[in-house]
């Protein structure tokens, strides 16, 4: 498939439809500055799902849902602590969920998606401008994002060590459901 027609086919509404992430090709990664931001701590999430549904009258839903448990810096006491009430606090909250609350198209391939993002039992509204390309059974979603961890109650950070704020990468692959 040639460029012009990838192109024409992303310009077209998408039909009533629901498209599925496909957690094998889609990431979620994150960065934080540390040590008074002269170290940047990286990770990602290894379990994610997704969707975005399409009804008759063009409404959109976008969701994603991370597996909080699931992340990964490289170092196992690190992640643990991550894990623990001073951040996600897995245990009680398990996972880490965006939902949409409007997509809206703002120019060629790029949508405005205001929502809300919930993670360790607090919820911070959020508006992100990701961008859309399709083909014909696939839809590839990228957006990335400031979050001050703060506002989701993560204030732990001895001797202000931990800064603000976490930039947060996602790529969504999603496949057309039937």
């Amino acid at each position: 498939m040639n460029a012009n027609t990838s192109t024409a086919q992303a310009q077209k509404p998408l039909a009533e439809e629901r498209w599925r992430l496909d957690p094998s090709a889609s990431t979620a990664e994150f960065r934080v500055p540390h040590c008074w931001g002269l170290v940047t701590v990286k990770g990602h999430f290894e379990r994610l799902d997704g969707y975005l549904e399409l009804d008759d009258a063009q409404q959109r839903q976008m969701t994603l849902t991370i597996d909080a448990a699931s992340l990964h810096t490289g170092i196992r006491q690190r992640d643990k602590h991550l894990r623990s009430g001073d951040f996600f606090d897995t245990g009680s909250h398990p996972k880490v969920r965006f939902r949409s609350t409007s997509v809206s198209d703002i120019a060629h391939n790029r949508l405005r998606v205001e929502g809300e993002l919930e993670a360790a039992g607090e919820r911070l509204a959020m508006t992100l401008e990701p961008t859309i390309h399709q083909t014909h059974d696939q839809l590839e979603i990228d957006v990335t994002t400031t979050i001050d961890q703060r506002q989701l109650g993560m204030t732990w950070s001895p001797l202000a060590m931990t800064r603000s704020p976490v930039t947060l990468t996602v790529h969504a692959s999603l496949r057309r459901q039937s």
